[in-house]
């Protein structure tokens, strides 16, 4: 492929999203999170879930992992990845090759918009069928995505109300 790399350089995507530390998730984000997959027809589908290297986005993936497993659920796929890569070509293949249902995401912010950008350049992943924790909520975090990589992205709140990505910008409410 001679297109060019979807990655942003530093200095631009600095522009858009801090770098504050992930926060940990809480129960309520969780609770809602499995009942938004449930409610969108994915309750016991196979969900690859993709995750930040740090404490909290690496806590929240395994609470997930527990939960899903517990409910009937199959992880298609566990893949974790670094805040700053050459390209995260291989951590986007490993999140699409098993072709799950579904994705969820727990991540910082940085790493994850690098990520969704690859994902959206060089594989066939769809944000409608993404699920995120409320890390991912963020409308700077979409714009320095860029225009439509992030759209139709779902999400938990950490007070358990719902996120969605919608025309750029993320719109929350108590439900969907």
């Amino acid at each position: 492929m001679n297109e060019p790399s979807p990655r942003l350089v530093a200095s631009d995507l600095f522009d858009y999203v801090p770098r504050p530390a992930a926060r940990p998730h809480t129960d309520r984000e969780l609770a809602r999170l499995l009942a938004l997959l449930a409610d969108c027809g994915f309750r016991g589908g196979s969900i690859a879930l993709g995750h930040g290297r740090d404490t909290a986005s690496k806590e929240a993936a395994t609470a997930f992992a527990d939960a899903w497993h517990g409910s009937g659920g199959l992880l298609a796929a566990v893949v974790d990845w670094p805040e700053d890569a050459a390209s995260w070509l291989r951590q986007a293949r490993r999140l699409t090759r098993p072709a799950p249902d579904a994705w969820v995401v727990a991540a910082a912010s940085v790493g994850w918009v690098q990520l969704s950008r690859r994902l959206r350049h060089s594989t066939d992943w769809d944000p409608r069928r993404t699920f995120g924790f409320a890390a991912a909520g963020d409308s700077r975090l979409v714009t320095a995505a860029g225009p439509g990589v992030l759209e139709g992205m779902r999400g938990a709140t950490a007070d358990g109300r719902v996120w969605t990505v919608r025309r750029g910008w993320v719109v929350e409410s108590d439900g969907e």
